[in-house]
């Protein structure tokens, strides 16, 4: 691949460490780094892309883009912290009455986060006939009942992906009765046709949306006390870019973002296109597939803090293996717990009392160059020997459920902790190392086409235009998102069969990318 116009910086904040990369325009590394992740999260975004740009020196006048992948969105969620009050919509009574908004949620987080809900009449069929009229009259009451008590507004339609005019047609009325800013959010612009998991992935959309501005004003901030003359954008959950006013408007799509880039750099770094990835870290490890280059996706909804979303997101299996995670000697229990990113005050091999799997690699090899295990009692030397074997027969065990019967798929390392990954696993492909495997994760964001999904519902034979119309809606959701319009193109087209109707009938979801447009150049100035 080439990365045209000069240098690319990656960045992946991740819960122990900020990672950052410099790329140059063959995609060779020339320089990366680890920062410790601060409590606030610019801290380590500075820290970590002031330390590559010093590392380049006079070559930093070159960079001309920045692409961040950060877990910010997820950890405010799972934290309760920085959310919105959301006031969600449901178009589709009387037929989606069963079922009202944001039930199942955890009581804290929808406490946290409902304005007031409603369901209004609307809605579609399966084919397109409207379920009854759209209640304008309703709409306007309760926007009267909840203006003054939410910062944003989640409005879902039964299957307005495919058919959208009721959606937008409240959008059009919310916004000329509160004003033209109202930060509203569609449904039909997050997820594909699933009624509740398409509806709570659009409130937390909506509750992220200052979370967002927070963290992409916080890049352009940091990129422009650094002086440079770079296009920034944000790592999305299927391993692709969106620009930054994209990412402030769709938060909730940077959510698998931090998987996604580590498989997507993990097959960059090793050269194989298909593959297992287990990107080792502090406190877990991540497992998923690279197939064709990109990350397998789940077919399954997605829980994130507790709530059930249905956008794509990697196949991953997280097993609680890693350079924290804490050996417990009197039982030989390895993991859940960790010390995190505090393993370099509490591990046994930086001088603290508690034994880590850090700790437990040491007796083998160096796991942390210039460090040394002091001297250990007999029983806390079997305990760390044997969670090396645990260790090595949970992944054995991880690797077989993904490989989905390829037995001969390379198992590529990845992350910090990568050294907790034996040579001698009993899997049938080989084990790869890459060079920068540490800093993945940031390769894969700097590395990353700009992309875009759709769906769209058709009769069968239908089915071709229904392929066209979900392929061009997907390329223009890649251009909005950074790609150069000349080299867009469909990258994959899914069908799949709708039961229970009059009509035989097909789901369609299309994803397109491209390379990054190179138009532009100038940052925005972070209002």
């Amino acid at each position: 691949m080439t990365l045209e116009n000069g240098l690319s910086i990656g960045v992946d904040v991740g819960g122990t460490n900020t990672d950052a990369v410099v790329l140059d325009a063959e995609g060779t590394v020339l320089t990366s780094t680890k920062q410790p992740t601060a409590d606030d999260v610019v801290e380590g975004i500075r820290a970590s892309i002031g330390t590559v740009l010093d590392e380049i020196g006079d070559r930093r006048s070159q960079v001309t883009r920045v692409m961040l992948g950060t877990t910010h969105a997820t950890n405010a969620i799972v934290a309760r912290r920085g959310l919105a009050r959301v006031a969600a919509i449901r178009l589709g009574a009387p037929a989606g009455t069963e079922w009202p908004p944001l039930a199942g949620w955890p009581t804290d987080l929808s406490a946290e986060i409902l304005a007031g809900s409603v369901m209004l009449g609307g809605g579609h069929m399966v084919d397109g006939t409207p379920i009854t009229r759209l209640d304008r009259d309703g709409l306007l009451r309760f926007l009267d009942e909840t203006a003054d008590r939410c910062d944003a507004i989640a409005v879902t339609g039964i299957f307005s992906p495919s058919f959208p005019e009721q959606e937008r047609e409240v959008d059009a009325i919310i916004r000329a009765h509160l004003g033209r800013d109202a930060p509203t959010f569609l449904s039909q612009d997050i997820g594909p046709t699933g009624l509740i998991e398409r509806e709570n992935a659009t409130v937390l959309n909506a509750a992220l949306h200052r979370v967002a501005h927070d963290v992409t004003h916080a890049l352009l901030a940091v990129v422009e006390e650094q002086r440079l003359d770079a296009v920034t954008f944000f790592a999305q959950n299927d391993g692709t870019l969106m620009s930054l006013d994209v990412a402030e408007t769709f938060p909730v799509l940077t959510i698998g973002s931090g998987p996604a880039n580590s498989i997507r750099g993990a097959a960059y770094l090793s050269g194989a296109s298909d593959a297992i990835v287990v990107d080792v870290g502090g406190t877990t490890s991540d497992l998923g597939v690279v197939a064709n280059g990109f990350p397998r996706e789940s077919t399954l909804p997605r829980e994130i803090g507790g709530v059930q979303t249905n956008f794509r997101m990697p196949d991953i299996l997280s097993l609680s293996i890693g350079g924290g995670t804490v050996v417990d000697v009197a039982t030989g229990r390895v993991g859940p717990s960790s010390v995190g990113h505090r393993i370099n005050r509490e591990g046994l091999l930086f001088g603290g009392s508690t034994p880590t799997l850090t700790d437990a690699a040491s007796l083998r090899r160096s796991a942390v160059a210039g460090r040394r295990l002091p001297k250990l009692d007999g029983a806390t030397t079997a305990a760390l020997e044997a969670s090396m074997t645990v260790v090595a027969e949970r992944l054995e065990e991880a690797a077989e459920r993904l490989s989905l019967g390829r037995m001969d798929l390379p198992l590529v390392v990845v992350g910090g902790g990568g050294f907790l990954v034996p040579d001698g696993l009993n899997i049938a492909g080989d084990v790869l190392r890459p060079a920068y495997g540490d800093v993945a994760n940031a390769v894969g964001a700097a590395i990353s086409l700009a992309g875009g999904r759709a769906e769209h519902i058709a009769h069968i034979e239908e089915r071709a235009e229904g392929i066209e119309a979900a392929s061009e809606a997907a390329i223009a959701k890649a251009i909005q998102a950074g790609a150069d319009p000349l080299r867009v193109e469909v990258v994959e087209v899914l069908e799949t069969p709708i039961s229970y109707t009059s009509h035989p009938t097909v789901s369609i979801s299309a994803k397109a990318a491209g390379p990054l447009s190179h138009l532009g150049g100038v940052v925005p100035s972070p209002a």
